[in-house]
């Protein structure tokens, strides 16, 4: 994905970073396979993120939507919000990702939705709901993250994934 410029971060969230002296739309990334499937990012909150992927490029043989694309979307999108509820004192590391497939998508953006389930100190858990461009869902996934504290060299970027 690379930098997110047009990412839409509450202000308090905004806020948080900047008197660290982190500017985090400009550093702020979901990695390097992300970059290469075209995820992006629209929104992000502790309560809500959304983000995008195409079809094309991400698919498997049959010309359908590869199964594992959909879950880096899911956990991409889990992660950064269970990172954006942890705050800058903490690191979310995926632990546990579950995916159910219903239907196959061609051509086109898929569009995932990221809501919590349960923001707790130590783990945050988040449902995310990928649909096709006709509002089909295509999978529901479940992802729970550690929310572990930073240490020293941890950054924003780090955080994700």
């Amino acid at each position: 994905m690379g930098e997110q410029q047009n990412v839409k971060f509450p202000q308090e969230v905004l806020d948080e970073y900047a008197a660290l002296g982190v500017d985090l739309p400009a550093l702020f990334s979901a990695g390097h396979l992300g970059t290469r499937m075209g995820v992006q990012i629209l929104e992000a909150s502790a309560e809500r993120v959304v983000g995008t992927m195409p079809v094309e490029g991400n698919t498997q043989p049959y010309g359908l939507l590869h199964g594992g694309a959909s879950a880096v979307l899911a956990e991409t999108l889990g992660s950064v919000g269970a990172m954006l509820h942890g705050g800058s004192s903490k690191i979310a590391v995926g632990v546990d990702l579950n995916c159910t497939h219903h239907r196959g998508a061609r051509s086109g953006l898929v569009t995932g939705v990221a809501t919590p389930i349960h923001r707790g100190r130590s783990t945050a858990t988040y449902e995310v709901v990928i649909s096709d461009e006709e509002g089909r869902r295509v999978c529901s996934a479940r992802l729970t993250c550690l929310l572990r504290d930073a240490k020293p060299g941890d950054g924003p970027t780090d955080a994700a994934g």
